[in-house]
């Protein structure tokens, strides 16, 4: 047992070391998602309000969506302790990730043996899918957590049934944390319920009763929130049901059947086949599938992962590409052969479980628009794709001789610490410089370079050439919520010379010079106690390198780059 305890401290501080190391300072920057979260944990705490003013809510009202909320009161604490900074957004998702192998372990523990939970512990300690969502301000980490922690809770109490609220208290949680779990999570308490309804109506009726109370107290306000408060609003933005493209991509396919049948002409009339063939369910349940399927293939798990830099490394797979032959042996031996790891009587069970966690898991990232290598949305079976790995290994070692058994450690080993140095190179050296867009890099320097000097001047004028710079703004000047709730800087437009009608907040004012007019001629609208933030691209010269070709009339202030050192955004004022 002391053994035991020493591999579970080991892969703890291993798994803490790989989501802590420089948080800070990698990924490069946080990107826009992430100071939405940190500057609605800041409103909140100066106000009890997100950005957009409203008061404790449910769904945390975005700029552009509604979030589900527990991740952002969760970092409450940290963003008051470290501002909104890499630390104070992103730390309680490393220590969520943290958990979340502990608790990984524990559920193994409690349905398999300690062997099986060490190995399965440990790969997902080091796992690039997970150390990925770890060392950002994703929710997913969290909702894992809980998700793990619920179902270790949930045969705890098959054995002490008064765990059972506890374990629902936990998967009722899941949905206030991230959207897949709003159709995942109540279909898993469903199956639960059908494959051990025997065990579960043995509980005391106490117990049961507090259970229920628990998933109606919890589950209810954010169904409530999802259905009529706005929370369903990024699922319609997202989902394949609202593609914008499905009505062209059908009459093109008609338009095809015809003339392969030698119609001519314009404004060809499809017929019953073609409509048959060619129809909103066709072009829904085509691309469902293509997500579906995508979503096991190679190029996803092991090759190329999901093309977002901000998901996984360049050219990185989810997992590491040894790990498919530990995959194969797991899915041969678990669902062909009578298992050994199961807890007695339960191993039929146990099989149901993984297969349905799986193949359900990634339904709801399957009827989103780009739900086939979307890493975020297809988390949920990261955990049982873990446990089948771990189970290939853990099984392939016990049926092998006491002589080819440390042959296949050897070189299993060999192969998986290649694949790790190989990650963690990539991770640490190449991605800064790769991912440097991704991740909205040039912002935090840009700002606070204004926020140092803004008091010398009576404008400031921040570019929309490239992303939507607001919350970029509000995020990294830590700028007042309260003022910010009264002058919410969307639709309070205002006219500018030379810029046309643009958002403003006090005496910062979002927008571009008019196409008209091009960077070149601002100093025709811009006085020397105006500030412009421009973004690099409409210069068309790298200051940086040449700041004699500064456009005539301007005076530059600061160039700001890029990790790799290419321009990222200068400030100018008149000279």
């Amino acid at each position: 047992m002391k053994r035991i305890k020493l591999y579970l401290l080991i892969i703890l501080l291993v798994a803490s070391f790989l989501r802590l190391w420089k948080i800070g300072e990698v990924p490069v920057s946080l990107f826009g998602d992430e100071l939405d979260v940190g500057y609605h944990s800041y409103s909140i705490l100066k106000t009890g309000k997100d950005y957009s003013g409203n008061s404790w809510p449910l769904h945390f009202q975005s700029l552009a969506e509604w979030r589900t909320p527990l991740y952002l009161y969760s970092t409450v604490p940290t963003v008051a302790m470290f501002g909104i900074s890499p630390l104070g957004v992103r730390l309680p998702a490393a220590i969520f990730g943290i958990l979340g192998i502990l608790a990984f372990y524990f559920l193994l523990l409690e349905i398999g043996n300690w062997k099986l939970a060490v190995t399965a512990s440990l790969i997902l300690a080091v796992s690039p899918w997970h150390i990925q969502y770890s060392r950002a301000g994703f929710e997913v980490t969290l909702l894992l957590l809980l998700l793990l922690l619920g179902l270790y809770l949930f045969f705890k109490a098959l054995k002490y049934g008064k765990w059972l609220w506890l374990s629902t208290t936990c998967l009722a949680f899941t949905p206030w944390v991230y959207s897949t779990a709003k159709l995942f999570t109540p279909i898993l308490l469903i199956f639960l319920f059908v494959v051990w309804r025997k065990e579960i109506l043995k509980v005391s009726k106490k117990y049961l009763v507090f259970s229920l109370l628990s998933l109606v107290i919890i589950g209810a306000p954010i169904t409530y929130s999802t259905l009529y408060g706005g929370g369903a609003q990024r699922f319609g933005y997202i989902s394949v049901f609202t593609d914008p493209t499905r009505e062209p991509e059908i009459g093109v396919a008609r338009q095809h059947d015809a003339r392969m049948r030698g119609e001519t002409g314009a404004g060809l009339t499809p017929k019953l086949a073609d409509k048959v063939i060619h129809n909103k369910f066709t072009f829904w349940g085509q691309n469902i599938l293509n997500n579906y399927f995508q979503a096991f293939s190679a190029d996803f798990l092991f090759i190329k992962g999901d093309p977002n830099l901000r998901h996984s490394v360049d050219k990185v797979g989810q997992f590491y590409k040894i790990e498919a032959l530990a995959l194969f042996l797991g899915l041969i031996f678990f669902f062909t052969r009578s298992t050994r790891f199961a807890r007695s009587g339960q191993a039929n069970k146990i099989k149901w479980l993984i297969a349905f966690w799986i193949l359900v898991g990634v339904i709801p990232s399957a009827i989103t628009r780009d739900g086939g290598n979307h890493a975020t949305r297809l988390i949920l079976i990261l955990p049982p794709l873990i446990f089948l790995i771990a189970y290939g290994l853990v099984e392939t070692s016990s049926l092998l001789t006491k002589l080819l058994k440390p042959l296949f450690f050897i070189l299993y080993s060999l192969f998986f610490i290649l694949n790790f140095i190989s990650y963690q190179h990539e991770y640490w050296i190449h991605n800064p410089w790769d991912s440097e867009r991704w991740w909205h890099t040039g912002f935090k320097e840009s700002i606070q370079s204004i926020k140092a000097i803004d008091k010398n001047y009576e404008k400031v004028i921040i570019s929309t050439a490239n992303e939507p710079p607001w919350i970029f703004f509000a995020g990294w000047y830590e700028y007042p919520p309260e003022k910010w709730h009264k002058e919410f800087p969307i639709g309070n437009d205002v006219e500018v010379s030379g810029f046309g009608k643009i958002s403003h907040t006090g005496k910062f004012y979002f927008g571009s010079p008019q196409k008209e007019i091009g960077v070149y001629d601002l100093s025709k609208y811009i006085d020397d106690r105006t500030l412009y933030l421009a973004v690099a691209k409409e210069v068309g010269a790298n200051l940086i390198m040449e700041p004699a070709r500064t456009p005539a009339g301007l005076k530059l202030i600061k160039a700001i780059s890029y990790p790799s050192g290419e321009p990222a955004f200068y400030l100018f004022t008149k000279d």
